[in-house]
């Protein structure tokens, strides 16, 4: 597994049948969560739609077994999730639309930091979960590159193509948790990802005000720090580097106006 620790960071396998993650000898992390199509059903436009029955799954707290205190230090927790190839009827396979809930140790919504790994994303994040949107982004990213999601913003990651499953590693902070009610009182987030003839066409969400969807490639966060190399190496280069996940108030003019 060498090959795949120069190009995640850290030593470890995406697995297909079952669906979840292999760890090298010096890495560990938990069985991987599947979320099942039954479980996320109330959350997608058309909750009676046929897709896969794993939808995806998710494994938190995956680390080199060296950097587990450093990482609890520094309220960090990386984790790692693969998707499932196909559609959720119109719909793509998607994580449910969320904000992060406010840590207590920071007192802020925490952002998020996410790298590509196998497949093709967008990461989609919305300013406000209130009527008015605000502005509203679609990332679209493919292996290697990293999109940063901003604190306090609405998102989910989507599978832009279908026909390949989607593999994703992520900084969080290590206090996460994800608030649905806002956004399932709006029926979704303020734009629906829809497959049309293999591509991804956007509907807006008529429980919000009129927005407009900006559909960019990711730029390079240089205001952050952050390299062209594997998110979790870049950790193992410089522990600080990413203090900025899980104490944001820190960088907080970097959050003004922040552009994805």
């Amino acid at each position: 597994m060498a090959d795949n620790a120069a190009r995640f960071g850290l030593d470890m396998t995406i697995q297909r049948q079952p669906m979840g993650f292999g760890y090298g000898e010096d890495v560990t992390g938990p069985m991987p969560e599947i979320r099942t199509l039954d479980q996320i059903r109330s959350s997608l436009r058309d909750p009676l739609c046929d897709g896969p029955e794993e939808v995806y799954a998710i494994a938190m707290d995956v680390a080199r077994l060296q950097d587990r205190e450093e990482l609890k230090k520094r309220m960090l927790l990386f984790g790692v999730v693969t998707y499932a190839a196909g559609t959720l009827g119109a719909e793509p396979v998607r994580s449910q639309g969320h904000i992060h809930r406010i840590s207590q140790h920071s007192g802020w919504s925490p952002p998020e930091l996410y790298e590509i790994w196998q497949g093709k994303a967008i990461i989609y994040m919305q300013e406000y979960v209130a009527d008015d949107p605000g502005r509203c982004f679609a990332v679209i990213a493919g292996p290697g590159e990293k999109v940063l999601v901003p604190p306090g913003w609405g998102h989910a990651t989507i599978s832009a193509d279908a026909e390949q499953p989607l593999t994703f590693g992520a900084w969080c902070d290590r206090e996460y948790g994800f608030e649905y009610d806002a956004v399932r009182a709006h029926k979704g987030l303020a734009w629906y990802p829809l497959v049309q003839d293999r591509q991804i066409i956007w509907q807006h969400n008529t429980h919000y005000s009129p927005a407009r969807l900006q559909v960019i490639t990711p730029r390079p966060y240089r205001e952050f720090g952050i390299t062209d190399a594997p998110i979790y190496q870049q950790f193992i280069d410089d522990p600080a580097r990413f203090q900025f996940i899980s104490r944001p108030d820190k960088t907080a003019t970097l959050w003004l106006n922040f552009h994805p």
